[in-house]
């Protein structure tokens, strides 16, 4: 159980910071956030298996995750529809 908690608190920092490095709002809440730097975390730690950063079993770094959780910020920006970094609100005309 503590491993757990300690995860979703690494995860929330992860996420934090993730958010706070991505230019541009990014509207989620506390524990989308935390949810963010849990699966960036779980993405960078896949991806440097597989280029051979990381042994089987290794888990990322707490630079690789957030690396990872940015990459899940800009995919979730594309997929959404607005610019990576940027709100995607309309402007007066």
């Amino acid at each position: 159980m503590g491993g757990l908690i300690g995860m979703l608190v690494v995860g929330l920092i992860v996420g934090w910071v993730a958010r706070a490095v991505m230019p541009g709002t990014q509207s989620m809440g506390l524990i989308l956030t935390a949810v963010l730097g849990v699966a960036g975390s779980f993405l960078a730690g896949f991806l440097g298996q597989a280029v051979g950063f990381y042994q089987a079993g290794q888990g990322a770094g707490f630079i690789g995750s957030v690396v990872g959780a940015l990459v899940l910020l800009f995919a979730v920006g594309k997929l959404k529809g607005g610019s990576p970094g940027g709100s995607s609100g309309s402007g007066s005309a």
